[in-house]
């Protein structure tokens, strides 16, 4: 199964993401971490929020630098290596990760979990996204993960979760065709864009 276009850049924020950001538990400096095309990134600092967006994608910075301008967003933006995050030890408060954990493997999750915890504050919010054990079909890059899988890595590198829930991440309308072509029919919201199940997760970093 292959997409022509990124399946969840959506051109706007991550529903998951708009619902944290809700709950009042955002403040701060903020990362987003693996932040493709930014549009997480620009719905936090249009908030009033300071964030930093990092991806390990030139091409994706270069898209999110180009979205924020268009929108007069100010966002800071570095390609970088979400698994090591040299150079941003302590800096963060609140840390959005939507749709990384499920791109990496079992021991760069490892590795992507302790450099999230070292980028942290003491005391800041982590709040996870990612694609769950749910998944019907597979999808290109992606890993299906399990709620023990979360609770392991995210525990073994210090983070205490608080809250892990089932939710959905949004796909276009363009990939929830190509999946009902498939023969996958999605639950879908009212723009005709397809929810795959997915883990939300919240974490304090201890």
């Amino acid at each position: 199964m292959e997409f022509e276009t990124v399946p969840w850049d959506i051109g706007e924020p991550q529903p998951a993401v708009v619902e944290f950001e809700g709950t009042g538990q955002v403040g701060g400096e903020v990362l987003d971490a693996g932040c493709g095309a930014g549009e997480n990134a620009i719905f936090l600092a249009a908030r009033g929020y300071r964030v930093t967006g990092v991806d390990i994608a030139p091409t994706a910075i270069e898209w999110a630098r180009q979205r924020s301008r268009d929108r007069g967003a100010e966002v800071e933006y570095a390609v970088a290596d979400v698994t090591d995050l040299r150079g941003y030890d302590r800096r963060f408060d609140t840390i959005i990760d939507s749709a990384v954990f499920d791109c990496l493997d079992a021991e760069q999750r490892d590795r992507y979990a302790a450099a999230l915890h070292r980028a942290a504050k003491p005391g800041a919010k982590l709040f996870v996204v990612c694609f769950s054990d749910a998944l019907p079909v597979e999808v290109p890059g992606v890993f299906t993960i399990s709620a023990q899988n979360l609770r392991t890595t995210l525990g073994g590198a210090g983070w205490t979760i608080t809250a892990l829930r089932v939710d959905a991440f949004l796909v276009t309308a363009t990939a929830n065709a190509f999946f009902r072509s498939a023969g996958l029919h999605l639950d879908t919201d009212d723009r005709g864009r397809g929810r795959l199940p997915a883990w939300a997760v919240e974490a304090v970093r201890g």
